[in-house]
């Protein structure tokens, strides 16, 4: 563990993933590449590479990793793009849960330590990360304005200043639809779409496509506060950027992402060590202590430096309501934004 640690803290310096590829060690001559654990990932790249590192280590599985938004690589592993996915890892269990009929059944010999709010009740969609939505601030920008949660994202003088994401491809952008449908609804979604009109007029026509551009935007000055995800933005206030996080006193949605093994896989057995390997205990703890990340495990605490949970204004969502409205919802953010460009 204390190795591991210590080459997950170097390895946050390496960008050493881009697109389609594999880690930065060498692969033999005589390995084949149909040999390769495929990996489809929204993950941001510092987080992906300890981890995949410390599997190629431990296992002698190679890893080739294909990054993306959440949307375009659910789309990529429905169309059966190349090269052909063995494990979905990442996205929002709202964003997957839509797309559950292109997951195995799988589940993890860790299971039985995994917060009982967290189970993998569905059968083939393991829980991996505790992930809030929250927002981001630049403090040089925000200076004075005080801003403490979405009603804040309103004001005049924010207007063109707001980083969020196209809900359609970015998981975490469309938790924070949910979020703020069922926060500024009072807990109806339905009643959540007129303050959804007011922000989307503020942003000033401006939606970005990746959620790390929301997050680097803030952290770059390039915009005063952003919609993203806590991992996000923490590991820019680690690095001393001048930005600070707000968990939206409105009411927070704190809603996992899942790790699936896609039907099909022609590396079963692979997929199910990968499975087993991140919700295992050493890669939970690492993931809370080095990588900014909440844990799913009853055996794991939470990070020191991310504010408690009890501390958090936590409201919930239905998972049922979600599931069966989610096209429809994006369909009407789309028309409600594009509304605001005429």
């Amino acid at each position: 563990m204390k190795s591991w640690t210590l080459r997950a803290a170097a390895l946050l310096c390496i960008v050493c993933l881009a697109g389609c590829d594999r880690s930065s060690r060498m692969v033999p001559a005589e390995f084949h590449k149909d040999e390769e654990l495929v990996v489809y990932c929204p993950h941001p790249l510092e987080f992906i590479n300890p981890i995949v590192s410390e599997f190629e280590e431990q296992t002698g599985i190679k890893v080739e990793v294909c990054t993306g938004g959440t949307g375009e690589l659910l789309n990529m592993v429905e169309d059966r793009k190349e090269p052909r996915c063995d494990i979905f890892w990442g996205g929002s269990l709202s964003t997957t849960m839509a797309k559950s009929e292109l997951f195995e059944p799988y589940i993890s010999k860790n299971e039985s330590m995994i917060q009982e709010d967290y189970r993998n009740r569905e059968g083939n969609m393991t829980r991996f990360t505790d992930v809030p939505s929250l927002l981001m601030v630049n403090t040089n920008l925000a200076g004075d304005n005080i801003i403490e949660g979405y009603g804040d994202l309103l004001k005049p003088e924010l207007f063109g200043k707001i980083a969020m994401c196209d809900p359609s491809t970015s998981s975490s952008a469309f938790e924070h639809l949910i979020n703020m449908l069922y926060a500024m609804g009072g807990g109806d979604p339905e009643a959540g779409w007129d303050y959804v009109e007011a922000f989307c007029k503020n942003l000033d026509g401006k939606l970005l496509q990746s959620s790390s551009e929301v997050y680097q935007g803030v952290a770059e000055g390039r915009y005063t506060v952003g919609l993203t995800f806590e991992e996000g933005a923490a590991h820019y206030i680690a690095s001393g950027y001048p930005v600070s996080v707000v968990y939206m006193k409105e009411g927070v949605i704190s809603k996992p992402d899942v790790v699936c093994i896609i039907k099909g896989s022609g590396h079963m057995e692979s997929a199910k060590q990968f499975v087993d390997f991140v919700t295992g205990k050493d890669a939970q703890t690492v993931i809370s202590e080095s990588l900014g990340r909440r844990s799913v495990r009853t055996d794991v605490n939470e990070p020191e430096y991310l504010l408690d949970k009890q501390e958090i204004h936590i409201i919930y969502d239905e998972e049922g309501v979600v599931k069966e409205n989610k096209m429809e919802w994006l369909r009407h953010f789309s028309e409600v934004f594009q509304s605001t460009l005429n």
